[in-house]
C-alpha cells in the first residue's frame, strides 16, 4: 500500500468526516454516508484508530478503507445502497 494512502487523521463537523492523507489531500464525506458515524456521539466519533488499512472505530463496530473513500464508497453493509462520489 502506498503512503499517499494513509491517514493522518480525522476530524467532524456537523454534517461530514473529514480525513486527512500522508500526501496532503483532505477528503471529505458525508456523514449520512455512514449511519454509525452519523447516529454517534462526538465522543464516539473521536474514539477512532487509524491503521495503514484505513479508520477503524471499536465501540462503533465501523471500518472504513481509504481506498473505498477515493473510490466513493460509503457504508458497504447494506449491498442494497449505492452512492455517488
Amino acid at each position: 500500500m502506498t503512503t499517499s494512502l494513509s491517514a493522518t487523521s480525522v476530524h467532524f463537523d456537523a454534517d461530514s468526516m473529514w480525513v486527512h492523507l500522508a500526501d496532503g489531500r483532505v477528503i471529505g464525506v458525508p456523514l449520512a454516508w455512514f449511519p454509525r458515524l452519523l447516529h454517534a456521539t462526538a465522543d464516539q466519533r473521536e474514539q477512532v484508530r487509524i491503521s495503514s488499512r484505513g479508520l477503524h472505530w471499536e465501540a462503533l463496530n465501523e471500518d472504513i478503507s481509504i481506498a473505498g473513500l477515493l473510490a466513493g464508497l460509503g457504508d458497504q453493509s447494506n449491498p442494497n445502497k449505492t452512492f455517488a462520489a
